[in-house]
């Protein structure tokens, strides 16, 4: 496993360096920005959080004697506040989805990001254990990749596009991925090859998914939420 610190040149969109020669990249994508909000900065939480404190602050001026003009223009303060945080947190997290590339080769897994510093993580096949599938409620799919024990990479260095409280045992993760279905079974069928496995039986396919499209257009709703292991590597 390797890291680069990236300059604002890159020869391959994603990747700091032109691929050796034999590999060939099979998919890049980036995550929905909605995915990050949701799951990263919880936006949703915050958003009742505040309304919350909107309904409260409106109750308590009633309860004082206000009238009802005065006491929505005393809850309304509130709201400046709240769209500005709504507002900022969403902003990062487009942010972050502009510049997160995810790149599927015939040998490895590249995760490129950073908003202020670019870096890229490069996970070879042969670090990588095994990969899980999760499809969320938005529609929005992430990818945890299990590595071989005794590969640890930093936490803080991958977030956000590593799975959640995995502290001992961190995942990296392609994060809120619209097509996820499609790049499951690339990546299975990839890690297959290159651990030379049968794909019939250790790394069957997961179901049918729409042809690939990097693009971040709106989510669609999944068939299923429960998690499913994609591929393993002996």
């Amino acid at each position: 496993m390797t890291h680069h610190d990236d300059d604002h040149y890159e020869p391959v969109r994603g990747l700091p360096e032109l691929p050796p020669e034999g590999e060939k990249i099979l998919w890049q994508g980036a995550p929905h920005w909605s995915a990050i909000a949701l799951r990263v900065f919880h936006i949703r939480a915050v958003a009742i959080y505040f309304a919350v404190l909107v309904v409260w602050r409106l109750v308590a001026s009633l309860s004082d004697g206000l009238g009802m003009i005065a006491a929505a223009t005393s809850a309304a303060i509130i709201l400046a506040p709240a769209v500005l945080g709504l507002g900022l947190l969403a902003f990062l997290a487009w942010t972050i989805a502009k510049t997160t590339v995810y790149t599927v080769t015939n040998r490895r897994v590249a995760i490129r990001a950073g908003v202020a510093v670019s870096k890229t993580v490069n996970l070879p096949f042969k670090i990588i254990e095994s990969a899980a599938l999760k499809t969320h409620g938005d529609g929005t799919t992430d990818l945890p990749l299990t590595l071989v024990e005794g590969n640890k990479p930093a936490y803080l260095l991958l977030w956000p596009h590593v799975r959640p409280r995995q502290y001992r045992a961190v995942q990296p993760m392609l994060r809120g991925l619209i097509n996820g279905d499609y790049v499951a079974r690339l990546l299975s069928a990839a890690l297959c090859e290159y651990h030379d496995l049968d794909p019939e039986t250790a790394c069957a396919p997961t179901a049918e998914a729409d042809a690939v499209n990097t693009t971040t257009k709106a989510p669609a709703k999944p068939a299923s939420d429960k998690p499913r292991a994609v591929a393993a590597a002996s």
